[in-house]
């Protein structure tokens, strides 16, 4: 009798292992996870710091206690709104929440920025109070009995002092996102740029995070004002978007209209991957907009002798880098190329910066960052990432490399900046 064939099993024999089924199932519990965890923190972040606004603002400052009941309610309200709502956006189209969503992220910064001020001032009271308890120390006196009724008032000098603060600082971060988006110009020189090129622009937009809150006209003035620039090349290093295609189609589509002699390319972000990232290549690809992915163009004079080099891209690194810490992409972007030949990477992330030197490249640009976006967020963003900001020199060996690292474009979150205007790079390679 002939055994089973390749697709059936004997009775009662075990079935055989699914190595897909397994590698599916893992991944999907993987995400699960991270995104349960990623939920936790990101609630007990914004409930700590709602905690201490209430604490602050309702507790300290001695309020009734209907007052101070009706304000823990409502904080604890906006801090599960914040997450449900972008919830409920990623399932509605963006038209329909956009106001919903403007309106938490914008409490979102205001919290950021009042929760800053007072605690900036609960700094300045410790050492106030600690001064204080030196010189009664050295003067061997007995410290006066503390005032309930005074420290009542000066909790609510403080508290109104803060408010005001974080008011006037939050007015002027919302006109600083919504106006109009600087020219920042970059001069870089690279050592093997042929002379003929010299002179050679690109236009970085990077971090534009169409859809929560950023539509129509934001996009119409950053194709305008690149557009203007007349540069070479246009590149765009990454969170372009947040959200479906067809979600989004009205506002992407006018990035059809961005125009270069050589072209207008494309590298993935983070948020890509969020959004649907294959649906995004291919409208990209229907507005001539080219995505790199981890490949190489030829940009210059293309003719038979003519005078050119490499424009590179990878794959976000959170996607692009193997489990054991290399850049596998890279080693697929550069694969069979002229070391002797100019090199310009654009990678989303400013990481992996040390590798992309080594491999020759002299020039990359990137985003991811914002620049801190708000202040004193910088502080954070910084620590993370060494190249945060602006132009840097990496010397690795005998090699020397630049990285720019743009502000962004748009904005994420709250639709605010603090300290890191909007940006559209215009970078000019010399010789």
């Amino acid at each position: 009798m002939p055994g089973p064939g390749p697709g059936r099993r004997q009775r009662g024999s075990p079935a055989l292992p699914r190595d897909g089924f397994r590698v599916k199932l893992r991944v999907t519990v993987s995400r699960v996870l991270s995104l349960a965890a990623f939920l936790v923190l990101v609630l007990a972040i914004l409930g700590g710091m709602h905690w201490f606004l209430w604490a602050r603002l309702a507790r300290d400052t001695a309020l009734p206690e209907l007052g101070r009941r009706l304000a823990g309610l409502l904080l604890a309200l906006v801090v599960a709104g914040i997450p449900a709502g972008m919830a409920v956006a990623r399932r509605l189209p963006a038209s329909s929440t956009r106001l919903l969503l403007t309106v938490l992220f914008t409490w979102m910064g205001f919290a950021f920025l009042l929760f800053v001020a007072l605690l900036a001032a609960d700094v300045a009271r410790l050492l106030w109070a600690s001064g204080q308890w030196a010189a009664v120390l050295a003067s061997g006196k007995a410290s006066p009995p503390p005032d309930p009724g005074r420290r009542v008032f000066l909790a609510r000098a403080i508290a109104g002092g803060a408010v005001a603060v974080a008011g006037a600082a939050t007015a002027t971060a919302l006109r600083a996102a919504a106006g109009d988006v600087r020219v920042v110009e970059v001069p870089v020189r690279l050592e093997r740029l042929p002379a003929a090129l010299s002179g050679f622009t690109l236009a970085q937009i990077s971090d534009l995070h169409v859809g929560l809150t950023i539509g129509e006209r934001h996009v119409r003035q950053v194709v305008e004002a690149t557009n203007a620039l007349r540069p070479d090349a246009i590149v765009i290093t990454g969170d372009l978007v947040d959200g479906r295609v067809a979600d989004l189609r009205r506002a992407t589509e006018l990035l059809a209209r961005l125009a270069a002699p050589q072209g207008v390319y494309f590298v993935t972000g983070n948020h890509e991957y969020y959004s649907g990232v294959r649906p995004w290549l291919a409208e990209l690809a229907r507005y001539g907009i080219r995505p790199l992915g981890n490949g190489r163009v030829s940009l210059g004079d293309r003719g038979p002798g003519g005078s050119s080099f490499d424009l590179a891209g990878v794959d976000d690194w959170s996607v692009a880098r193997a489990h054991d810490g290399r850049w596998p992409a890279l080693d697929a972007a550069l694969a069979g190329r002229d070391p002797d030949r100019s090199l310009v990477l654009l990678a989303h992330q400013p990481r992996g910066v040390a590798e992309a030197v080594r491999a020759g490249v002299e020039l990359q640009l990137s985003g991811h960052t914002h620049g801190g976006q708000i202040f004193p967020w910088n502080l954070v963003v910084s620590a993370v990432y060494p190249y945060c900001r602006g132009l840097y020199t990496h010397r690795e060996a005998d090699r020397l490399g630049r990285v720019y690292v743009s502000c962004g474009t748009g904005y994420w979150g709250p639709p605010m900046r603090l300290g890191a205007p909007a940006e559209i790079g215009r970078i000019v390679l010399t010789s």
